[in-house]
Formats: structure tokens, C-alpha cells, sequence
């Protein structure tokens, strides 16, 4: 047995179901901040214990229609006026609240409905089948449950003067290391400095914000996290976390257009979250697929830095565009073989993307290029060259490893045919990463390698690796590199045909000079495996604009 502060017995516990957060509006209604969840659950219990009653024939109390809805003065005229107790005041729930308030018939097929409608009708006949199952629909125990469920079911109700101390209540309220959602804070903001005449505009492309991060399987605090930094002035030292980002908005709600120009605020919005979710989905600001943000795609595995610099640039005409795509895949894979911080290189975005929102022409951005994307490339040089130098598989995950092997192979075939395939062509199931030395060699393969005590030293270098046709891989063995040269001719991947002979056409033809530093080899030895790594290494200076961006590519003994 519980008892109270007078010592009085209570024969049954209370229950408290938290605190709700509200505002009174111009006609003294509560606004509801937070608690929509509890409260809407708590009037359709209270909907589904009358229509419970009334399919008996029982007798519904008063205080319970009273519950569900009552008539109340109109304090401009004076007169009598029918409301519910809850209204839903968006769109998405399309007035089934209503329906099921005014015991209107609700669908039976809500497959077309919207998420809301389908979510509260759910939670409605859940309501009505557990009094089904639980009380037997009998007003007997029914009616005690309602005096239950109404007496001792307990909340805090936290009035505030306004929305501003409604808002701020409910983000301390929330912060107990649970992520804030900002973007409904932000929204909340939003409303508050619009004119309620205008409601029906901000709510629907804000819909589309939503809509397009939805779409791009993206998490909405990131994007907001990225907006700020790609257009607004966060300070860079501390950067911003995504639990600052609600009060970063409110306290700057005038410099951002949020206090005055709200609707405008939002439209800028709306296209930035466009371009967001296609640059996420590897196409550009239009929605056009681009081969290097699909690329990206190929090998930042969780990384999203980069598309801080893609929102910056996201107006640039679209050969302007491709270019910094370009210049962002290089530098983006460049950190990433070069185990740069994603701390570091996500500040030299923001610090970067403060420049080139005001670039609209090809000489600013060519003068925008030269002073950030080449001199941060020219900067990684030395540490770029060690990596591909002494790169296995060992040292580089495998998708990154298949990523490498496709754009060098991708490159030579381009330079050459001037015709460029896709790199998914390169990338698909039907293509293998072949090991030139077998990774499972016959005796003889071993005995006759010229440092067999080193074998597995060289099996997983980069120069022992090549890519080939599935067709082609799954016909020659695991034998000496003289029965597999005529496979390697067969292929129609130029890097890997020149491990056999140098294709020639004609004279000082554009494939010649694709070709031009990759040298066949007679035999496959230690040395062979080291100079191909360094040919590999001058294709990818290239590849990955490192030697536009030093100006003097560096000369090494390729030959075989």
C-alpha cells in the first residue's frame, strides 16, 4: 500500500507519463511545443473507450464526450462554438483526427495514405482492440478504466509566456544525450517568424526539404550541419556540433533572413537541399548524373566532407561545375590515401567554400582552383607518391583497391580510343582484380620467382595487380606469366594488354601516347613488380591531377 503526504492510503499507484511544453496563442488555446505523441495517444484512447461504449449501447459518461470535445464562448462574438479538444495543425494528417473525433468512418485502406493518417489509425484500432481483448468491450470494467486512466494517469504541464521560452524549454528539456532535432526546432523558428496568413507556403517546401533528404537516405542534421558551413560565417576554429546547430540558427535568425525574410530563408533552403540529395546520389545541382561524383561515391565509403564545397559551388554554370567535381574527387582521394584527418580537411572546406559561393566566372574559379585545390594537392605530393609506391592490398581496403585499378585502367582507355566508358564498367562483378604472380602458386611458379623466400612480399603489391574480363580470368591458371601473357593480350583493358606487348597504331597516334610509359614484360621477377608499381605511379600523378598541380612531373626508369 503507497500513501500520500498525509499519511492517507493511495490504493493505486500513479502514473506519470512526463512533461509537455505549451504556449497560449491569440485566442487563448495551449499551443503544443512538446508532447504531440502522448497527447495525441491519450485522446484516442479517450475516442476509442466512447466508440467502445457506444457499440454496447452503455451510456457514455459526459466528462468523457467533454474530453473529446465541448462547446466553448467565442470571445470575439460572444456566442457558443463547437471544438475538439485536439486539432493536428498539419498537413500530413488530413483531418483523420477529426474523423475519428466525430466518429466519421476512417478508411480501411490507408496504403495510399500519408505516414500520419496511416500511424494514427493504427494507434486507433490498437486502442480499440486492446479494450476488445482486455475488458471484453464491458462497461462493467471499461468504465473504471476511464475513471483510471483519467485519475491517476499523471503529467507536468509547462506553460510558458511565448514560443521563443517554449521553444528554448523544450531544447534544454531534450538535451540529455539524445540528438536535439533541430530540424523540427528550425521549422518551429520558422513558423514563428511568418505570418499565420502565410503558414500554407512555408509548410509545403519545407515538406520539399524534407522530402529531399528523405529521398537521398541522408540524416537531416548533417545537411544542415553542411549548409552552415558551406554558406554561413561558423566560426572554423571550433567548428559546430550538430547539437548547436538549432541555437547557432535562433541566434542569428536576422543575419541569416530568418527573422525578416523567413519565406526566403526557406527557399534558399529548399534548392540546397536539392542539390544536396542529387550530389549525394552522384549527379549534379540539375539532377544530370556526373562521372566524378559517382566516382566519389566508389571510395569515400562514409565520408560526406566533401559536399560542403559541392553546396558552395552548386550555382556555377555546369562546366564550371564539372571541373570542381573534379578537383574534389582528386583531393578527396588524396586525403583519403594519405590518412589526412577528416577534421582537417572538412575545415579547409568550409574555410575554402566561404570563397567560392562568390566565384561566377571561369577566371575566378580558375583563380579559385589555383590558390586551394592545386596548392593543397602540390602539398600532399611527397606523401602521395609513398603511398601508391608502397601500396598492397594489405595497406588499402579492397573497394578502394578495385576504385585505384578502375581509374588507371579507365584513364589509359580513355587517352587512347578518346571514348569513355563508365567507371562502373570497370567496376562490375564481371571484371576480377587479377594477381600477375599468383597469390596461390604451383611449386614451380614459386621455385622459379627470383626471391621465392619474399614471394609473399610481392603477391600483394599494386604492380602485381591488373584488372581482366571475368571471361578471360576464370580460363588461365595459377601458372608462370609465360602461359598467361596470350590471356593478357586478349584483353581489351590497355593497361592490362601492354603487361604482353605494346599496342601500336599507325604513327604518334593518341593511343601511342596513352601507351607511351607503359613498357611489356618478357618475364615476371621482383623487378618487374617494382617498375610496374612505378609506372602505375606516374599514371596516377596524372590520374589524380598531381602533376597539374606541381607543374613538373616527376621522371623515373620505367622500362622493363
Amino acid at each position: 500500500m503507497l500513501y500520500d503526504e498525509r499519511a492517507n492510503p493511495i490504493p493505486t499507484a500513479e502514473y506519470f507519463i512526463g512533461s509537455i511544453v505549451v504556449c497560449r496563442d491569440s485566442q487563448a488555446n495551449f499551443e503544443l511545443i512538446d508532447g504531440q505523441q502522448r497527447l495525441t495517444t491519450s485522446y484516442l484512447i479517450l475516442c476509442a473507450l466512447r466508440d467502445a461504449l457506444v457499440a454496447v449501447g452503455s451510456t457514455v459518461p459526459g466528462n468523457l464526450l467533454d474530453m473529446i470535445a465541448d462547446e466553448s464562448t467565442d470571445p470575439m462574438t460572444g456566442l457558443g462554438k463547437y471544438r475538439h479538444r485536439l486539432i493536428l495543425q498539419y498537413e500530413d494528417s488530413a483531418g483523420i483526427l477529426e474523423n475519428i473525433a466525430n466518429r466519421d468512418a476512417i478508411p480501411d485502406d490507408t496504403d495510399g495514405a500519408t505516414l500520419s493518417v496511416r500511424n494514427i489509425c493504427a494507434a486507433y484500432e490498437a486502442a480499440r482492440e486492446f479494450l476488445a481483448v482486455r475488458f471484453m468491450n464491458d462497461p462493467t470494467k471499461l468504465l473504471p478504466f476511464f475513471a483510471a486512466f483519467t485519475l491517476r494517469v499523471k503529467l507536468i504541464r509547462i506553460l510558458t509566456p511565448d514560443v521563443n521560452h517554449a521553444l528554448k524549454v523544450f531544447e534544454t528539456i531534450n538535451d540529455r544525450g539524445v540528438s536535439l532535432n533541430a530540424m523540427d526546432l528550425l521549422k518551429n523558428l520558422l513558423f514563428m517568424r511568418t505570418p499565420s496568413a502565410n503558414y500554407e507556403t512555408p509548410k509545403e517546401r519545407w515538406r520539399m526539404v524534407v522530402d529531399a533528404i528523405d529521398n537521398a537516405r541522408e540524416k537531416p542534421l548533417r545537411f544542415l550541419r553542411y549548409y552552415l558551413l558551406a554558406f554561413h560565417d561558423v566560426d572554423l576554429n571550433r567548428g559546430i556540433r550538430e547539437d548547436e546547430i538549432y541555437s547557432w540558427f535562433a541566434n542569428n535568425a536576422k543575419s541569416v533572413g530568418i527573422q525578416d525574410q523567413p519565406l526566403a530563408f526557406v527557399d534558399r533552403l529548399v534548392q540546397a537541399s536539392k542539390a544536396y540529395g542529387h550530389f549525394v546520389s552522384g549527379q549534379d545541382a540539375t539532377g544530370t548524373p556526373n562521372r566524378h561524383l559517382m566516382a566519389i561515391r566508389a571510395f569515400s565509403g562514409s565520408s560526406r566532407n566533401h559536399l560542403i564545397l559541392l553546396l558552395a559551388g552548386k550555382h556555377l554554370p555546369t562546366p564550371l561545375f564539372h571541373q570542381l567535381a573534379r578537383h574534389v574527387e582528386n583531393l578527396v582521394f588524396c586525403y583519403v590515401l594519405t590518412r589526412e584527418q577528416s577534421k582537417v580537411y572538412e575545415r579547409n572546406f568550409a574555410r575554402w567554400a566561404r570563397e567560392l559561393v562568390s566565384v561566377t566566372d571561369a577566371a575566378g574559379f580558375g583563380a579559385w582552383a589555383d590558390k586551394y585545390i592545386r596548392s593543397e594537392l602540390a602539398g600532399h605530393e611527397r606523401q602521395f607518391d609513398y603511398w601508391l609506391r608502397e601500396m598492397t592490398t594489405n595497406s588499402i581496403q579492397q573497394y578502394r583497391l578495385r576504385y585505384i585499378l578502375a581509374k588507371l585502367t579507365q584513364y589509359v582507355d580513355t587517352m587512347a580510343w578518346d571514348n569513355e566508358k563508365p567507371l562502373t564498367h570497370y567496376l562490375s562483378a564481371s571484371v576480377h582484380v587479377e594477381h600477375i604472380l599468383p597469390s596461390y602458386p604451383s611449386a614451380i611458379v614459386r621455385e622459379t620467382f627470383d626471391k621465392a623466400d619474399d614471394y609473399h612480399l610481392y603477391t600483394p603489391r599494386l604492380g602485381n595487380l591488373t584488372l581482366l574480363e571475368k571471361t578471360i580470368n576464370t580460363s588461365i591458371s595459377n601458372g608462370i606469366f609465360a602461359a598467361k601473357k596470350p590471356s593478357y593480350r586478349q584483353s581489351t583493358f590497355l593497361l592490362t594488354k601492354a603487361l604482353a606487348e605494346k599496342p601500336q597504331v599507325g604513327v604518334a597516334t593518341q593511343l601511342n601516347k596513352a601507351v607511351a610509359d607503359l613498357e611489356p614484360f618478357d618475364s615476371w621477377t621482383s623487378a618487374s613488380i617494382e617498375t610496374r608499381q612505378a609506372q602505375l605511379l606516374l599514371l596516377a600523378r596524372r590520374v589524380w591531377g598531381i602533376d597539374e598541380a606541381t607543374g613538373h612531373p616527376i621522371a623515373e626508369a620505367v622500362s622493363a
